[in-house]
């Protein structure tokens, strides 16, 4: 993922989740996926998905069960 493609993914979350504090950020030495925070808190990875010449992106968030003890 290049830096402009960062900022487009990180723009389109924001809109879509309406939250102005998620940030998409390039992970060091990976150039296939991006990680995504609320704040300082990281809530997940974005991965490139380029099989068959069509270009998406894929979110991944991990929920552990000691997460949903507090809900």
């Amino acid at each position: 993922m290049d830096v402009q493609e960062v900022r487009k993914l990180d723009a389109y979350l924001k809109k879509v989740f309406g939250n102005p504090k998620i940030r998409v950020v390039p992970r060091p030495k990976k150039d296939d996926s991006a990680e995504v925070y609320i704040g300082e808190e990281f809530v997940g990875v974005l991965f490139v998905d380029d099989e068959d010449d069509d270009r998406s992106f894929q979110f991944q968030m991990a929920i552990l069960e000691d997460d949903l003890a507090d809900v």
